[in-house]
């Protein structure tokens, strides 16, 4: 594929299913995260790989924090919060490591991590591999940060969904790039 066709094209697919990415596919797509732009060389990023039966612990553990909330919930978004990691093979958590710096702020260090996480999309969507970034208050809450032994200075900024795309990509929407650019004049 070529690389401004990549670029240009990605989409999100979210019908995933077996099998997951392969390691020589996963030492690829993890290459890619590393070049993210990274002001002061920090690398402030990690990723966990949840698959197998561990995405039934992570099921649970989200079905746990969904619990703690301070309202309960109804008994069928505790088990859609279970089911939520069997959409994929492969569940790679997006860490991003945040750490006080002089001269390379918290924001973007997350967004180093950010970029990390886009990396392995389009290094993961030009080996035709499916992909989705999933968030929402269950990648936030204090319990699941726990559950998956994250330290005080990291943050879970999501979780990509992978594996083999159940049906053809769907074409990306061409949008107008004059709604999102302009000049300014000073």
């Amino acid at each position: 594929m070529d690389a401004l066709e990549l670029l240009t094209q990605r989409v999100s697919i979210a019908k995933l299913t077996d099998p997951a990415p392969d390691a020589g596919q996963r030492e690829t797509f993890f290459r890619a995260a590393l070049r993210a732009p990274d002001h002061g060389l920090l690398r402030p990023w990690r990723f966990l790989t949840v698959e197998g039966s561990a995405r039934d612990a992570l099921g649970d553990l989200f079905a746990k924090a969904l619990e703690a909330g301070e309202e309960p919930p109804k008994p069928e978004a505790v088990e859609k919060a279970r089911r939520n990691p069997l959409r994929a093979p492969l569940i790679v958590v997006v860490i991003a490591r945040v750490l006080k710096h002089p001269k390379v702020p918290a924001l973007e260090q997350r967004l180093a991590a950010g970029c990390a996480a886009h990396g392995i999309l389009q290094a993961a969507y030009a080996m035709g591999i499916g992909a989705i970034w999933r968030s929402g208050p269950l990648a936030y809450d204090p319990i699941v940060a726990e559950g998956l032994g994250l330290a005080e200075y990291e943050e879970c900024l999501g979780f990509l969904y992978m594996g083999t795309p159940d049906k053809e990509p769907r074409t990306a929407p061409q949008l107008s790039i004059a709604d999102f650019v302009s000049g300014w004049r000073g």
